[in-house]
């Protein structure tokens, strides 16, 4: 999605996802090379000490969804945040339906 997407398009994206509804394809180069540089410093395969509460990360066209374990470290989401902002990335957070534009929670 655009930097610039509402929350309530944001949202309705994650819905769909959730429903197993996704963007055919490959994914985007930004969302690649985001997945890699996240796994390559929290791997999501194989690993018994890991921040993520479900393996592997969920990888699609236009999106990774993360989630992450509830004791996890600080320096897991500020990784999540810098790799975000360094990609392009928008952030989105169900919880509470936030949506971070790419750099917001860094700058």
């Amino acid at each position: 999605m655009e930097p610039d997407a509402s929350a309530e398009d944001v949202g309705a994206a994650f819905e769909l996802c959730r429903q197993g509804e996704h963007v055919d394809g490959a994914p985007h180069r930004k969302i690649a090379d985001f997945y890699a540089a996240m796994t390559s410093a929290y791997p999501d395969r194989n690993t018994n000490a890991s921040p993520w509460a479900v393996t592997p990360l969920h990888v699609a066209a236009d999106h990774v969804e993360m989630k992450l374990d509830e004791d996890c470290p600080d320096e897991v989401l500020l990784a999540v945040e810098e790799l975000a902002g360094k990609h392009g990335l928008l952030l989105f957070d169900p919880q509470d339906g936030t949506v971070y534009p790419p750099g917001a929670m860094t700058s």
